[in-house]
């Protein structure tokens, strides 16, 4: 059980991040379609600081002085710099849909296609190869908290909570959720959440009561770019071992699911982000889960294929949707380029 709600999480994360990226987004009334694209050039940006970090030897040396807070200090200048970086390259879609009023779905598109080629093209200039990785070990060893990081005996018990959120965690999971509790708060608690929400609903109103649609719509966009950005190598770092390879297998289309399965609702999205996480757990682990704790694999025994395991995941994503989506209310002007002129 330990280790199911560990992976859960762990794939859980990214994508309610990721789908709160899209909700910023599409509050403030621009369709992002380029949560993938972001996630992947998010990823990318991370793993290219881990590496050049570790061959400066910053990492080196806090590793060897046993430094766990300052190894805890570089795994979150990673994700800053993943989240700059996806604010940043989200700015090609602000422009097209705001300044050149470019059909916000085809601009998406366009992102997601180029991502990959773009860090592909990167990471054969600078590694001569197709994947980008550490320069040395794995993301396990460097960021992942374990009993002895913490103080404790390698054989101590801490309980099931205790060895549920303390043990063989990556710091990363948790700051995601506390950022995604923050700015669900700013999003409908705040003045800024409320202007930006309005700008989706109706900018024409909004614009009359002195509110920048513009400035407003670029805000929603670069935030959700950073989140984009930062769930790309928070799930590089947590699932793929700290590597880039101009995929995130699929994650961020996933979190479009989720997004609009929750309603564009932070509530709603964490309760279906883990509901996918979880099926994405048991399709990464099937083989591994003891399920009543006997030492005896049932799903590995079923005699099911491997591979509809993997599908697992998207069959639900259809399944869930097909019965939801009617039921959906997106914002009433996502899409729309606003025209001052119009009315």
């Amino acid at each position: 059980m330990t280790f199911l709600i560990q992976q859960t999480l762990i794939y859980a994360v990214p994508l309610m991040i990721v789908a709160l990226a899209g909700v910023f987004s599409e509050r403030s009334g621009i369709i992002n379609l380029a949560l993938e694209g972001i996630m992947i050039f998010g990823a990318f940006m991370g793993v290219l600081f881990v590496n050049l970090a570790q061959k400066a030897g910053w990492f080196v040396d806090a590793k060897a002085a046993g430094n766990w807070l300052a190894l805890q200090g570089f795994e979150v200048l990673a994700m800053l710099v993943a989240a700059l970086m996806g604010a940043v390259f989200s700015l090609l879609l602000s422009f097209a849909s705001i300044n050149l009023r470019a059909d916000q779905t085809i601009g998406g598109t366009a992102l997601n296609l180029m991502a990959p080629a773009l860090v592909l093209f990167f990471i054969r200039l600078i590694a001569n190869q197709n994947t980008l990785q550490m320069a040395t070990g794995d993301s396990a060893s460097w960021f992942m908290i374990k009993k002895s990081t913490l103080g404790f005996e390698k054989n101590a018990d801490l309980g099931f909570f205790g060895n549920t959120l303390l043990h063989k965690v990556y710091l990363a999971t948790y700051i995601c959720i506390l950022i995604f509790i923050i700015l669900s708060v700013i999003l409908y608690k705040t003045r800024f959440g409320l202007r930006l929400r309005s700008c989706g609903e109706n900018p024409q109103a909004a614009d009359s009561l002195g509110i920048n649609v513009h400035k407003m719509r670029y805000a929603g966009v670069s935030i959700s770019g950073a989140l984009a950005g930062m769930g790309g190598f928070v799930y590089s770092l947590t699932t793929a071992n700290c590597t880039s390879n101009g995929d995130v297998a699929g994650f961020g289309f996933l979190a479009l699911a989720v997004m609009i399965f929750g309603n564009w609702n932070p509530l709603n999205i964490a309760g279906a982000s883990l509901l996918f996480g979880l099926f994405k757990c048991i399709a990464a682990a099937y083989s591994s889960l003891d399920i009543n704790g006997d030492g005896v694999y049932m799903l590995a025994q079923i005699g099911i294929s491997s591979h509809l395991y993997r599908m697992l995941p998207y069959i639900i994503t259809l399944v869930v949707l097909a019965f939801t989506s009617k039921g959906s209310r997106a914002p009433k002007a996502e899409g729309i380029p606003y025209d001052k002129g119009q009315r």
